[in-house]
């Protein structure tokens, strides 16, 4: 629970940064890796879309297939972040890299090796790892045999895949998600197998509910073999404003509220609630459970809630105006906010209304695991990267997180900027969608050295976390 006895950060408060295997790692058939959804999808464009082929095409580019090259630099990459003082560091594990086509008899020991070796160079400098189980990386030879996540064949394959992390990790994590960002299902069918429409949306729920009860069963693994782990979700979070007080638009934003709290609320509170299953019948959906499945989601609610957040949504019904874009949705422009060179409109004070939300709505300690701006970064003539941009979003950001826990009362556990070492954009593939505030030297093309560089921010980050969040 929140410690602060005044002022400020609590003390202990877990500064760090994020990243996923598909996006920082690269080595994607090295160690005995199998090929993940991930490493089937092309390169992309702000205005061309990835698109996944079946197989690996010969003269196609796969930005994941290098990626930043983590699996090769881990050790440097954990020496900067321990530079800069990170007191965390939320990552996750590759799939394939422990079961290459998702549920062999015998996990891949050099995989195993592999994470054994990070996660102890991490422990030597004293960063908490924070690791994601499923960072949308499916096994493509799961895909192959059984489909999607509708197919309850993938519970028993994940939750495999989850118990032997969890055994051979148990003393060197005490942090676990189970899902990157759950409700992103609802939104993004690239990673997901399918498209969004309303035939679809029966789908869309059995492969959620899948997940609840993969997630469920994780929890009550961890928590009967391991009591000292901690296991949360983790939630794609976005602000939702109605454009104007015409009570048609507060619906809407209500509507679209409840389409993420649909993800929570099975999650925290470990059951369909009235309006999750009156959602159910307006789309007809009868979902397939299982005879334990409910008492399954009670006895495995999570322990934390953790979520990213880079922008905030105007939502108006009934229209056929422009939108802006968003990290997994989208929205009318706001008139009051900027926005970043991708279009997502940045809104610090959404962060503090989104901590209340859910803190108000749930009562468990929160992480934010991702936040940050996706910036064309230069290497100015006197050869640094002077990203003042990405430091005044951060700073007004953390200002919000930190009248959230003084005056609110959230109880608010860590940060974990994205991308704190440029990795490749999930959604369009780009590696000049930067976050980080370690530059790769590497274009859209792969092209480079792969040499790192401090930002300014790097400097910035780090006075930010030796005063606990007071100097920014």
């Amino acid at each position: 629970m929140n410690t602060a006895s005044g002022k400020g950060f609590p003390e202990g408060f877990l500064w760090g940064g994020a990243t996923s295997a598909s996006q920082v790692e690269g080595g994607f058939d090295q160690g005995g890796k199998g090929l993940s959804i991930a490493d089937l999808a092309t390169a992309g464009s702000n205005v061309t879309p990835r698109s996944y082929t079946a197989t690996i095409e010969p003269g196609r580019y796969y930005p994941t297939h290098k990626a930043s090259d983590m699996y090769h630099r881990y050790k440097e990459d954990i020496k900067l972040f321990a530079e800069m003082g990170f007191k965390c560091y939320r990552m996750s594990i590759a799939w394939t890299r422990i079961f290459p086509q998702g549920e062999e008899e015998l996990p891949n020991e050099a995989g195993l090796k592999f994470y054994d070796d990070l996660l102890d160079e991490l422990l030597q400098y004293g960063i908490e790892p924070i690791v994601t189980i499923s960072h949308f990386d499916d096994p493509v030879g799961l895909t192959q045999q059984y489909g999607e996540w509708d197919n309850r064949k993938f519970i028993d394959a994940c939750v495999k895949y989850a118990k032997v992390i969890l055994d051979r990790y148990h003393h060197k994590v005490k942090y676990w998600l189970t899902f990157n960002e759950i409700n992103t299902v609802m939104y993004f069918p690239m990673f997901n197998g399918l498209a969004v429409n309303d035939e679809s949306m029966a789908r869309v729920y059995q492969m959620a509910h899948n997940r609840f009860v993969a997630s469920a069963q994780t929890v009550i693994y961890a928590h009967e073999h391991y009591p000292g782990l901690k296991v949360g979700m983790m939630l794609g979070a976005a602000a939702k404003y109605p454009y104007s007080c015409d009570p048609r638009d507060v619906i809407e934003s209500m509507e679209k509220e409840d389409d993420i709290f649909y993800f929570s609320d099975v999650q925290v509170r470990g059951y369909y609630t009235n309006k999750a299953k009156g959602k159910l019948r307006n789309y007809n959906v009868c979902l397939e459970t299982a005879s334990d499945d409910e008492q399954q989601l009670k006895d495995g609610k999570v322990d934390f809630i953790a979520f990213s957040y880079y922008s905030s949504n105007v939502v108006k019904a009934n229209t056929d105006e422009s939108e802006v874009k968003g990290n997994f949705s989208s929205g009318k422009k706001n008139p009051y906010l900027e926005t970043s060179d991708w279009g997502w409109q940045i809104d610090s004070r959404g962060l503090r209304y989104t901590l209340n939300q859910l803190y108000d709505r749930y009562q468990v300690p929160l992480m934010i695991v991702e936040n940050g701006l996706g910036a064309k970064d230069e290497i100015s003539r006197d050869g640094a990267i002077h990203d003042q941009y990405r430091i005044h979003y951060l700073r007004e950001h953390i200002k919000e997180m930190k009248t959230a826990i003084e005056t609110d009362g959230v109880d608010l556990i860590a940060y974990t900027p994205w991308g704190c070492i440029d990795i490749v954009s999930a959604s369009t593939g780009e590696m000049s969608k930067r976050y980080g505030f370690i530059y790769v030297d590497a274009d859209d093309n792969g092209n480079g050295t792969y040499d790192r560089l401090k930002k300014d921010s790097f400097e910035w980050y780090k006075q930010v976390i030796a005063s606990n969040g007071e100097v920014l």
